[in-house]
């Protein structure tokens, strides 16, 4: 995500609003909620796109929602927390190394698809609830999984490749780009999205928090 060619991409923006996925039937993931239900937002279009998604899997396998929407503040401390990490394991590297390195895996705030309601993160369960063997938990590091968390990592199980087979061919064919180095992750009309598709800009920039769910002042 720190690539030239991804800030280089033009912003577009084409209004659509943010909607909450836990009123159109998807099945959601709590360890992501927040009081405001932020995480569980996305933009109209991705919605669609899952839903295709959605229905183009097996019989009783079904996607699981984990996070979509991140406001800009939480998405600048996740990459300032993993630019600290970073710091410590390679005291050597420079400023731009540990952008870079941290890139792989949490945006860059001003470019960062989930604070644009462009992105999800998702994975699969059975008609049970139970989640599937994806090969490593949603959210997990290059560091911390030894590189198993990239989509096309080697050495995975049989049944893991299958699984993350199911996952790309259903939300690729929906419409959804992944990001190679996180197999759950899946986005529509950022700036990323807009480069490895062709298109000549991004239909979705950063967007604030909608009023209502917001906090009530006091």
């Amino acid at each position: 995500m720190s690539d030239a060619r991804v800030a280089a991409i033009p912003l577009q923006e084409c209004g659509e609003g943010l909607v909450d996925v836990r009123a159109h039937g998807l099945h959601v993931d709590g360890r992501k909620h927040d009081a405001a239900g932020a995480f569980a937002l996305v933009r109209q279009g991705v919605l669609t796109r899952l839903l295709h998604a959605q229905s183009l899997l097996p019989v009783g396998v079904l996607l699981l929602f984990v996070e979509g929407y991140r406001p800009l503040a939480l998405q600048r401390r996740y990459f300032e927390e993993y630019c600290s990490e970073l710091a410590r394991a390679h005291p050597n590297w420079l400023a731009a190394d540990l952008r870079a390195g941290a890139s792989r895996f949490v945006s860059p705030p001003e470019i960062a698809p989930h604070s644009a309601g462009a992105a999800v993160d998702v994975t699969l369960i059975d008609d049970q609830g139970r989640e599937l063997d994806m090969g490593t938990r949603v959210n997990t590091s290059p560091e911390k999984s030894a590189g198993a968390c990239y989509t096309d990592a080697p050495g995975l199980s049989d049944q893991a490749r299958t699984n993350r087979t199911t996952l790309k061919t259903a939300l690729s064919a929906a419409g959804l780009i992944n990001y190679p180095t996180e197999w759950w992750h899946w986005s529509f009309g950022d700036r990323y999205w807009a480069l490895q598709t062709g298109q000549p800009a991004a239909r979705y920039g950063p967007i604030a928090l909608p009023q209502q769910h917001k906090p009530a002042s006091r």
